[in-house]
């Protein structure tokens, strides 16, 4: 059972401006919430004890909200206002307060509709550390919202993760969460670095497996996507 997540919290949202003028990307809202608290919900659900926050811009702000919150998941910050570490920096820097097991990390900016079992309980069944350093969740590219890429990833027979490399596209898209055995961070500097490069390591090695989201998903990376999402899950309600 993985009891401890990272909530990734911390980055500017200079693609949410002008929402985010006043607020941390984390404190935006979708569906009447803010997008932090759909990622705790998820995490309820899934039994996951403690989650690890890291904060920067707006961080009073988002802090004054999470300590309203009067269920879910323990909220333990990790403080980056003197820094912004990115993606893998910031876990880097939450280690001492993550301990030793693997764990989820999570994107505030991602939600969906779940058409089947729930998502992350999904993930942390498929979970098997005596294979895997990496598990990530990955959307379908034909079932996504405020996406336009050429996708990230395909699967090999045996579930094992392959780059988009060369190729034109691949057909899915990191979906924003993810397992993660810790070993390699553990061996980084506490600087600034994006957590791919740990995947190019894991997928080379072949220890880095996807686990499809059987559903619906968003990247609400800016004022266009958030609406869409708001009219989503408007028309869901309906």
């Amino acid at each position: 059972m993985i009891e401890t997540a990272m909530v990734m919290a911390a980055g500017h949202g200079t693609r949410m401006r002008p929402l985010t003028n006043d607020r941390a990307k984390a404190m935006v809202e979708v569906g009447g919430r803010p997008l932090i608290d759909h990622m705790l919900d998820r995490l309820e659900v899934a039994g996951v004890r403690r989650a690890i926050v890291n904060v920067h811009a707006h961080a009073d702000h988002l802090e004054a909200h999470l300590k309203t919150l009067t269920s879910g998941p323990e909220i333990i910050i990790s403080d980056e206002r003197d820094e912004l570490l990115e993606t893998g920096g910031g876990v880097v820097k939450a280690l001492p307060l993550l301990g030793d097991d693997p764990i989820l990390i999570c994107n505030i900016d991602a939600i969906w509709e779940e058409t089947g079992a729930p998502v992350i309980p999904s993930l942390i069944k498929r979970w098997s550390p005596e294979i895997m350093d990496d598990l990530l969740l990955l959307a379908p590219k034909d079932r996504t919202l405020g996406y336009d890429g050429e996708g990230d990833f395909l699967f090999n027979y045996d579930g094992r993760l392959d780059w988009r490399g060369e190729r034109d596209s691949a057909p899915y898209v990191y979906a924003g969460v993810q397992i993660m055995n810790l070993k390699h961070l553990r061996k980084e500097p506490m600087v600034p670095f994006t957590r791919k490069k740990i995947w190019y390591k894991t997928v080379a090695d072949g220890t880095a497996y996807g686990h499809p989201l059987d559903g619906f998903w968003m990247h609400v990376g800016d004022p266009q996507a958030r609406d869409a999402a708001e009219a989503r899950l408007k028309d869901k309600e309906t």
